[in-house]
């Protein structure tokens, strides 16, 4: 708690000294202009005083006038020159203002958001160990029944494989990072591992009615295990958001040559102003120690990476009349056998 309310001062603190030196900068730039602007009227004062001193020696009024205003001329490309290199140095020093802004203000969220990734990740992985920790000393320490034994095995089973796909997902995200993932594609039944998937959170997931509406016979060259962590995590994804007993509908299907996989909950939705941004890295709608759902921010993120990998484009919108729709579509789609 005192990290995440100190971090905000700091930034505010931060960002007044870069604008008291920015501002600081720019004044001294128009300083420096007028001050080199007084001295140019000085010059061309003296000039014309010695100008007006010799003028006993010029044997025409023409050639005195001529001489002013050739002297006139050099004040006015003198206050050009010094207009001119004030404005290039002005525009230099905004746009390095900016660009240097840019960058710490990314870094600073870019830290941020580590910081909110790794309180998650510690929350995500004391819950399901504590969980697990507790069943297996219960079952060592007391003679239970049958069917109790049976429950909290699954129970045990269910935060293993929590804590499972929360290493895959931070493996898999630092590979996408190093550009090092390296999918297997081959020939695969997309209709039948999606409903092998479905049923496999089905008895996980007990919270939420997930209904699936799947067209049979659909094939594509795809890997297993992404496809499976990208249905996963779209579906936790609606169960951590969605209130429990709703309805979470996938459906796979054609429609006008494209293929179409779309999940659907019955939540509050995502504010059209956050869908361009949950696919980042890290990032979660709210404050990480105000928000009541779980999370690591990587699951859309590795969603995104997936569904670019297959070729595929995924949108988030509403779900008429209540909740979110995450669209995957790959275009152009051309049956594969299987």
């Amino acid at each position: 708690m005192k990290q995440a309310t100190t971090a905000l001062p700091g930034k505010k603190m931060i960002t007044g000294i870069y604008i008291f030196v920015l501002v600081y900068t720019v004044v001294q730039l128009f300083w420096w202009g007028i001050l080199l602007h007084q001295q140019s009227r000085q010059i061309a004062h003296y000039e014309q005083l010695e100008l007006t001193h010799q003028m006993h020696q010029l044997s025409e009024p023409s050639a005195f006038m001529t001489e002013m205003q050739r002297l006139h001329h050099e004040e006015r490309m003198r206050t050009l020159k010094y207009i001119g290199e004030g404005t290039i140095f002005l525009i230099v020093i905004l746009a390095g203002a900016v660009i240097v802004y840019r960058a710490v203000w990314k870094q600073m969220r870019l830290q941020q958001q580590q910081q909110n990734f790794m309180m998650a990740v510690t929350h995500e992985l004391k819950s399901p160990i504590a969980i697990v920790k507790l069943n297996l000393e219960t079952l060592r320490k007391h003679k239970l029944d049958e069917e109790k034994q049976h429950k909290m095995l699954s129970a045990t089973i269910r935060e293993t494989n929590r804590l499972d796909q929360l290493c895959n997902n931070i493996l898999l995200a630092s590979q996408f990072e190093h550009q090092k993932s390296q999918p297997f594609f081959e020939p695969v039944d997309l209709s039948q591992l999606l409903e092998q998937a479905i049923q496999e959170l089905r008895d996980r997931i007990q919270s939420h009615d997930i209904v699936s509406a799947i067209e049979p016979g659909i094939g594509m060259e795809a890997d297993k295990f992404m496809i499976t962590l990208m249905l996963n995590n779209l579906v936790e994804n609606a169960v951590k958001y969605a209130p429990k007993g709703t309805e979470i509908r996938v459906s796979l299907g054609i429609e006008q040559n494209d293929l179409l996989m779309r999940v659907r909950d019955e939540g509050e939705g995502i504010p059209a102003a956050e869908r361009s941004k949950i696919f980042m890295k890290f990032y979660r709608i709210g404050n990480e120690n105000t928000r009541k759902s779980k999370g690591s921010g990587l699951g859309l993120y590795l969603t995104r990476k997936i569904v670019e990998q297959h070729g595929g484009t995924i949108i988030v919108d509403d779900n008429l009349p209540k909740g979110t729709c995450f669209e995957i579509r790959w275009q152009d789609y051309s049956p594969q056998p299987v």
